[in-house]
């Protein structure tokens, strides 16, 4: 069985879809995987073993460069299409099946339907379906209009949303390979069935959708580097730290970041690992109680930390609910805001009111993610969290590999 796994996004977009591949190898399926070209994804594909095909920009410099222009979310989602009729269709010549995820994958299923092979979409969190209990996230385009408060109306909302960036482009590629028009991407690109690749307990679904949807458990890849010499030593130094990092968020918007948050866990009597991250966090003086590290393995990290404030990834919220680690949610944008709410609801952190934390705000949630009460609801949660997703997948995939294909 020959694979294609897309996906366009951050390093939290990229590693489900490795973890997956790397399981379907494992099984014996062959294997490839269109994602952005950085060097990071590169390496990290290397890693599984599988073939990486880049497409679209490099990530990271438009994650962390200056902010984009007012009209640049039409023209990079028509981009971002072109590149899924032309380096992703190439990629999925001879493929048995087409696996989509990340940032709207919208010409994924048109391919797959021209092609004659199955499609699947799969999804890192509940929160982007159809919902009567959340709210979409936000995305870009025109305002929710004053009068619109319902749910299911705003979910309409944003269909004419994912409609306005992405439907002209997708009708125009489609006419070019024979296909006929279509008048709704998001639920063009959802199909009858989502899978989603999150863990049932930290992402339960069945209030939230009326779609038929198949919860296979997070996708985890499993990480086996050690950690660094020097990140040993200063751990075997004194107390578990509070570790400090936002992923591929920049932080723009907050003021200065990095001392906020270390004074704050000072004032808790704590010491400090702060990850650099795509915000490029440092230490703020030379004390011997603050390290900063960049890429390591969280999987073996956050078992030996006090708790873990990040910004709420579904990855990183997952390793450390694995992990048993409480944790302090500083949500920035799209998913984050709900795994924030999970991880208060679930008892095993604090989440912080806004993406912005002051000294008071931070000191206010550690307070609560510090206690003894967190830190063993942490622990017993951490039990019931699942690891084979990446396995249930890839075997469900394998298992209907005779499956009606798209379009017959």
């Amino acid at each position: 069985m020959r694979v294609l796994i897309m996906a366009y996004g951050s390093r939290g977009d990229i590693m489900p879809p490795a973890a997956l591949a790397a399981q379907l190898r494992k099984l014996g399926a062959e294997v490839r995987v269109c994602a952005p070209p950085d060097e990071e994804f590169a390496q990290l594909l290397a890693g599984v073993g599988v073939e990486h095909v880049p497409f679209g920009r490099s990530v990271r410099p438009l994650v962390t460069g200056a902010p984009p222009s007012p009209g640049f979310a039409t023209e990079f989602a028509a981009e971002l299409v072109a590149e899924h009729f032309g380096t992703v269709a190439a990629a999925a010549e001879g493929c048995d099946v087409l696996v989509a995820t990340g940032l709207m994958p919208a010409g994924a299923r048109s391919v797959a339907e021209k092609l004659g092979i199955r499609y699947v979409y799969g999804c890192f969190h509940p929160f982007e379906l159809p919902s009567t209990n959340y709210l979409p996230s936000p995305r870009p385009g025109p305002p929710v209009p004053a009068d619109v408060t319902d749910n299911r109306a705003l979910w309409d909302v944003d269909v004419q949303k994912v409609n306005a960036l992405y439907l002209a482009p997708l009708n125009t590629h489609r006419e070019a390979i024979g296909l006929p028009p279509l008048d709704n991407v998001r639920d063009h690109v959802f199909g009858d069935r989502p899978w989603l690749a999150a863990d049932p307990v930290l992402g339960p679904w069945q209030e939230l959708t009326d779609l038929d949807l198949l919860q296979t458990g997070a996708w985890i890849l499993p990480d086996e580097r050690p950690l660094p010499a020097d990140l040993e030593a200063f751990l075997d130094a004194g107390t578990p730290p509070v570790y400090v990092g936002f992923g591929s968020m920049p932080m723009r918007t907050a003021t200065d970041v990095a001392r906020t948050t270390v004074e704050a866990v000072r004032a808790q009597g704590r010491r400090v690992l702060v990850s650099r991250g795509w915000a490029d966090l440092g230490l703020v003086d030379d004390a011997d109680d603050c390290f900063a590290v960049g890429d390591v393995n969280h999987q073996a990290l956050f078992r030996r930390v006090a708790t873990v404030v990040h910004h709420g990834g579904a990855g990183t919220t997952t390793t450390a609910a694995r992990a048993g680690a409480p944790q302090v949610v500083v949500p920035q944008f799209v998913d984050q805001p709900h795994w924030a709410a999970r991880v208060a609801e679930l008892g095993i952190g604090a989440s912080h009111n806004g993406p912005n934390p002051t000294f008071a705000s931070l000191s206010a949630a550690l307070g609560t993610a510090l206690t003894p009460e967190t830190e063993a609801r942490a622990k017993a949660v951490a039990e019931t969290i699942r690891t084979d997703g990446a396995e249930v997948a890839a075997k469900l995939l394998l298992d209907t590999a005779h499956a009606e294909p798209v379009g017959r």
